[in-house]
């Protein structure tokens, strides 16, 4: 028992490790981007809402940054709910990613203002957030309600951002990651297997108590009756008989 427990383990801190190594590079390349910005206009880059020319956007626009606060609260989300989504479901993140950051960049260019531009990372983490969130509620074992609960507490206010409240703030790239990742959910739900459940403390109990108590049983019975015998020996048998024993007597029928 304690060889399995060891090498799960080892497993769940291989899974954190990787999941915030992927999360720290992703970090890492936002930042790289928005010092290379300084050098250029990178507004070609961006999402242009309902024009041909910013659909370009959907691919580059969630590397760019408009300031140093913007990349900063973006790489605090990324870490978090990257490290977290991919510990706990490493496959369904993966899969989920390409949606994810294509749907932020559907969202802005279906229902942003024509001639306005939309950057930013903020569409990819509250994809990653409703990620987290709806598969907490569909998988309902205890890793997926944790992540869940601890997305919710760090980062529950995306619910309502994804609503217009802000000027300035891409709610449509948000509104579009959410769902997104929704989306997401629902098709890589199964993608990683479902963890073994652990049994509570009071659990293994009863069952050492019920294991105790099927033994003391059946010393009991040892001690006061007797068991039936698995194989009752044959005492006596009937000999083959070696010639016929009986003889049929043929009767006249009545006339």
């Amino acid at each position: 028992m304690s060889t399995i427990t060891d090498h799960q383990h080892q497993s769940d801190r291989g899974r954190v490790r990787r999941a915030l190594n992927a999360s720290l590079a992703g970090a890492l390349l936002l930042w790289l981007c928005f010092a290379a910005q300084q050098g250029f206009d990178w507004r070609f880059l961006a999402v242009v809402p309902q024009s041909a020319a910013g659909l370009a956007g959907l691919l580059t626009a969630p590397l760019l940054h408009g300031s140093v606060a913007h990349v900063l609260a973006n790489t605090t989300a990324l870490l978090l709910l990257g490290t977290l989504a991919g510990t706990v479901y490493p496959k369904a993140s993966l899969r989920a990613l390409p949606l994810l950051w294509l749907g932020a960049g559907l969202g802005a260019w279906l229902l942003g203002q024509p001639g306005s531009h939309h950057l930013g990372a903020s569409g990819i983490t509250h994809g990653l957030g409703f990620l987290v969130f709806v598969l907490g509620l569909l998988r309902r074992d205890r890793a997926a309600i944790a992540a869940g609960m601890i997305a919710f507490l760090f980062y529950g206010g995306m619910l309502m951002s994804v609503l217009p409240r802000e000027a300035g703030v891409s709610w449509e790239s948000h509104l579009g990651g959410a769902l997104a990742g929704i989306v997401s959910a629902f098709l890589f739900r199964r993608s990683d297997p479902q963890p073994a459940r652990q049994k509570y403390s009071w659990e293994l109990e009863e069952e050492f108590e019920a294991e105790q108590a099927r033994r003391k049983a059946e010393d009991d019975f040892g001690t006061f009756e007797t068991r039936a015998p698995d194989d009752v020996p044959v005492l006596w048998q009937r000999e083959t008989p070696t010639e016929a024993r009986g003889q049929v007597l043929p009767f006249r029928r009545r006339e």
